[in-house]
């Protein structure tokens, strides 16, 4: 399974507004776009099914933006990954494969499932916040 830049940049967004959570400030796709370097015009193409999932809603005026229908810790990658990407699966077809490579298709699909189920939006912002931090700083 190959994520694409949908899933990618989808994290990002929402990535992105999970760390404003709270502040109940509508965060722009602009503002993301220009901090992320990223084409605000794709951007706006991940919105509709983000919403059209609940995931996000869009606060329309002059100082209008996006927030998060629910609490970052609620919200998992797996579930931005998979109104983006579809079906999480590392092969199609398969109930089509002998046994052995069934099997081993299976736990490939499980395990990466588990980690994209169990990492919530606040596991994320928390560590891109940490990485930031860790990131030494040279003065001559």
């Amino acid at each position: 399974m190959k994520i694409s830049t949908k899933g990618r940049y989808g994290l990002t967004i929402m990535i992105a507004l999970a760390k404003s959570y709270g502040d109940n400030t509508p965060l722009s796709l602009k503002a993301i776009a220009r901090e992320h370097d990223l084409s605000e015009h794709y951007l706006e193409q991940l919105i509709p099914p983000l919403r059209n999932a609940r995931l996000v809603k869009s606060v329309r005026g002059a100082h209008g933006g996006y927030l998060l229908t629910k609490m970052p810790e609620e919200i998992t990658a797996g579930d931005i990954i998979r109104v983006l990407e579809g079906p999480i699966s590392p092969v199609e077809g398969i109930e089509d494969e002998e046994p052995a490579k069934k099997e081993l298709w299976m736990r490939i699909r499980d395990a990466v499932k588990e980690v994209l189920d169990t990492t919530t939006l606040d596991d994320l912002a928390k560590f891109e916040e940490n990485d930031r931090q860790d990131g030494y700083m040279f003065y001559i």
